[in-house]
């Protein structure tokens, strides 16, 4: 069967159109674009660009699918977004292609649902399988696994990775990568906590009890308050737990993917330090080439000065912990340890700190 194209819609002659595709009212078609079998374009949908829509998706009305990128260094060069089959995009979803800077394209996998106003921005990559709420707000250069849920108007940082099976709750604010199979969700203030194992979502896509079972283990020995409060690393408790006999293979994804963010990642998101352009990072680099990374774990932040001692042999920086209403300052650790505030590093070799703040329950 051919396709339905409602006289007053405006597909270009150029576009390249399959079977059964069916265009609504004033929708518009775009003349690099490539609709699989079986799509349909409600009224008002605009898909245009170098885009490509796999067999059998909808894109609803006021969607607008392949338009420009939202990036100041894009020049209009012609970049791609490549969008798999069976995706439903619902009212008002945006979608924009890639930037030169980016690797050019925007993929999306298949059978993904994107309720209203859900917006991907330029150079991202979504799997196969996910759900984004109304209001999602995916910003450039993130990548997103299978199987993932986004709570609506959850918000996630450029160049952020969120892992497989993880579920984000509702309004929550996403700036550093996301580890596979947990849930995270809006804690008090700007920040996000992870809670728990997502078991629901987990046993829904078919994994065993013996495998949702290791990953609650797991959970217990790397986020649980006890293991938090007991002053080891949280990198630290990655490696007991890759160390340990029978590791589970999920169990093993989940400690790796951790410490790829926590190895490679810059701000605790590995993409950040894979990225083409130069930007300031959060780090120092003195008079000695040594540097210095500073992690934050909890509610607050910390603070960075450089003193100014005459004839000292290396750089020295005052680290200042600095904890947000209902949280406390719980310690250093990592190339430093103890409670001294503010702290004092002195840069004689690469060094990084991470400063641990708990919730106040007094």
């Amino acid at each position: 069967m051919s396709a339905t194209i409602h006289p007053t819609a405006i597909v270009d002659a150029n576009a390249k159109i399959g079977r059964d595709v069916e265009i609504g009212p004033c929708a518009f078609v775009g003349p690099d674009v490539v609709l699989g079998d079986g799509c349909k374009l409600y009224q008002h949908a605009i898909v245009d660009g170098c885009t490509t829509l796999g067999d059998n998706c909808q894109v609803f009305p006021k969607a607008v699918i392949g338009m420009a990128p939202q990036d100041l260094k894009f020049k209009g060069e012609k970049t791609c977004l490549e969008i798999g089959s069976h995706n439903i995009l619902r009212e008002m979803v945006t979608i924009h292609p890639g930037t030169d800077n980016g690797g050019g394209i925007t993929r999306i996998g298949d059978h993904n649902l994107f309720l209203i106003g859900v917006h991907v921005a330029h150079d991202c990559t979504i799997g196969s399988r996910c759900v984004l709420a109304n209001y999602v707000q995916i910003a450039g250069h993130v990548h997103i696994e299978d199987n993932v849920n986004m709570g609506g108007h959850s918000a996630v940082h450029h160049f952020v990775t969120v892992g497989q099976h993880a579920f984000v709750g509702g309004m929550t604010r996403v700036p550093a990568d996301v580890p596979p199979y947990v849930v995270i969700v809006a804690a008090r203030g700007t920040r996000s906590e992870i809670r728990m194992i997502n078991g629901v979502g987990l046993q829904r896509s078919g994994y065993s009890h013996e495998d949702i079972g290791a990953l609650k283990n797991a959970f217990m020995k790397l986020f649980s308050r006890r293991a938090r409060t007991n002053g080891t690393a949280i990198s630290d408790r990655v490696e007991a737990v890759l160390a340990g006999d029978n590791l589970n293979p999920h169990v093993e994804r989940l400690c790796r993917f951790l410490l790829r963010s926590f190895a490679h990642g810059r701000h605790g998101r590995y993409l950040e330090s894979l990225r083409a352009d130069a930007v300031h990072r959060d780090s120092w680099t003195l008079k000695d080439e040594f540097e210095l990374k500073v992690n934050v774990l909890g509610g607050g932040s910390v603070e960075k000065e450089p003193q100014a001692e005459a004839g000292a042999p290396h750089s020295v920086v005052a680290l200042t912990a600095n904890a947000e209403p209902g949280w406390c300052f719980s310690g250093w650790n990592g190339s430093l340890s103890g409670l001294e505030n503010p702290l004092l590093v002195t840069l004689d070799k690469n060094q990084t700190v991470n400063a641990t703040f708990l919730r106040d329950l007094a």
